[in-house]
C-alpha cells in the first residue's frame, strides 16, 4: 500500500465555504456534513492519542470544531419548521457536552471512550435533522444528496473505530460497526453509480471514489488481520481523509443539481 496518494487535509480548509444555507438541496448536504464531524472530529482526538499524523490530525479537529460551529448557527437559522428547529436545538446541546471534551485538556486514553461515546448523541440528532430536511424537500434528488453524504460520515466512522479498536475501546464492537459500515457504504456507491440523476461528472468521481475504496479498505482489513501498528494508523487516517474529499464533492455535484 502506498504511503499516500494526496495529503487531503489542507483540501478540505473549502469544505462549507459557502456562508448561509442556499435551498433545501445545500441544507440536506450540510445537515449531513454535520453527521460526517461527528466521527471526524474523534477521528482525530483517537489519532492525537496515539501520535499519528500529529500535525494532520490537530487541523483535522479544529477546523471540524469550527465548521460545525458554523453549519449549526446556518441550519437553525434556515429551519423551515418548528420541528426542524427543535432538532437543532438539542443538537446544540449535544454538541456543546461533546465540543468541551474535544477542546479540554491534551488528548489522552483516559478520556478517549467517553468521546467515542459522547459523539453517538451528535451523530443520531445530526441524522434526525437531516432525515427532516430530506423529507422537506421531497425530491429524488434530495434523498441522492442524503445517501452521497452519508458516505462522508461512514468513512470517517469506519477510520474512527479502527482507531478506537487500535486502543482497545470495545474492540468486538468497533469491528462489527466496521463491517456494517463498510457492507452500507460499497452498496451506496452503486446506488449512486446507476441513479438516473448521475451525471458524466458525478459518475467520473465515482469512478476516483471506487479506487480511493481500494485504498482505504485495504487498510482496514489489515488491521483486522496484523494489529493496528503506527503506520497502519496513519495509511487508515490519511486515506480516509482523501475518501472523504471526493464524496464531498459528490454529495456538492448532487446537491447543485436542479430537478
Amino acid at each position: 500500500m502506498k504511503r499516500r496518494l494526496f495529503i487531503a487535509s489542507t483540501a478540505l480548509v473549502g469544505l462549507g465555504a459557502r456562508a448561509q444555507v442556499a435551498d433545501l438541496n445545500d441544507a440536506i448536504n450540510k445537515a449531513g456534513r454535520q453527521r460526517m464531524l461527528s466521527q471526524r472530529a474523534s477521528k482525530a482526538y483517537l489519532a492525537l492519542v496515539q501520535n499519528v499524523e500529529t500535525r494532520n490530525a490537530q487541523q483535522v479537529l479544529e477546523r471540524s470544531i469550527a465548521l460545525f460551529d458554523r453549519q449549526l448557527v446556518e441550519l437553525k437559522t434556515f429551519a423551515p419548521t418548528p420541528a426542524i428547529r427543535g432538532t437543532y436545538d438539542a443538537l446544540d446541546t449535544a454538541w456543546s457536552d461533546f465540543k468541551k471534551e474535544l477542546t479540554g485538556p491534551a488528548p489522552s486514553r483516559k478520556e478517549a471512550a467517553r468521546i467515542v461515546k459522547l459523539d453517538a448523541a451528535v451523530l443520531g440528532l445530526a441524522h434526525q435533522g437531516t432525515t427532516q430536511y430530506e423529507a422537506a424537500s421531497g425530491k429524488s434528488v434530495g434523498k441522492l444528496v442524503n445517501i452521497a453524504g452519508r458516505q462522508r460520515m461512514l468513512s470517517q466512522r469506519m477510520a474512527k473505530f479502527y482507531l478506537a479498536n487500535a486502543l482497545q475501546i470495545d474492540p468486538s464492537g468497533g469491528a462489527a460497526e466496521i463491517g456494517k459500515a463498510r457492507t452500507e457504504f460499497v452498496a451506496a456507491l452503486e446506488t449512486l453509480r446507476t441513479a438516473p440523476e448521475a451525471t458524466a461528472p458525478i459518475k467520473e468521481e465515482l469512478a476516483l471514489a471506487d479506487a480511493q475504496w481500494v485504498f482505504f479498505n485495504h487498510g482496514l482489513q489489515r488491521m483486522e488481520g496484523d494489529g493496528a501498528s503506527p503506520k497502519l494508523m496513519s495509511d487508515v487516517f490519511v486515506t480516509s481523509e482523501n475518501l472523504l474529499t471526493i464524496m464531498d464533492r459528490i454529495t456538492g455535484l448532487y446537491s447543485n443539481l436542479k430537478t
